[in-house]
């Protein structure tokens, strides 16, 4: 299970980059992995601190997304991963921006929402926004 953040202002995103697969950098949200025990709500203002400097408050639940992919493994064995996903909208509260040192990130960055489409990103970007913009009532974006 993972918790990510949709922070938006004045018409700008707040996105870490991340070396990507083939080390083709792909922008991210800022988020990552809950810790055991750790409630997701306080999992996504850890990682955005982590990522990017900011501290910030949740305002609200935008949605859930839920992956299922099969990955070869080693020995001969596959992998069925069941990834959850769970996006919030957040506001700068303190903090200043700052790249991630030593983590999963690379950069952090304030990038134009109508620049976000020409951006080498991770799908997960467009579904976060999707469920930012429509607040659909399911928490669910629509294909």
């Amino acid at each position: 299970m993972a918790a990510y953040a949709v922070v938006v202002r004045d018409g700008q995103l707040l996105l870490a980059r991340s070396p990507g697969p083939g080390g083709v950098p792909e922008w991210v949200l800022p988020g990552g992995g809950t810790e055991h025990g750790e409630d997701p709500y306080d999992t996504v203002r850890r990682e955005v601190e982590e990522e990017t400097g900011h501290l910030v408050e949740v305002t609200r639940l935008l949605g859930v997304h839920s992956t299922r992919r099969t990955f070869p493994a080693r020995f001969g064995r596959t992998v069925d991963h069941h990834g959850i996903r769970l996006l919030y909208e957040a506001r700068v509260i303190g903090g200043e921006l700052r790249d991630e040192i030593g983590g999963t990130t690379e950069l952090a960055a304030w990038q134009p929402l109508d620049a976000v489409p020409g951006l080498v990103r991770v799908r997960l970007v467009d579904i976060a926004l999707r469920l930012w913009r429509e607040h659909p009532p399911t928490g669910r974006a629509q294909p």
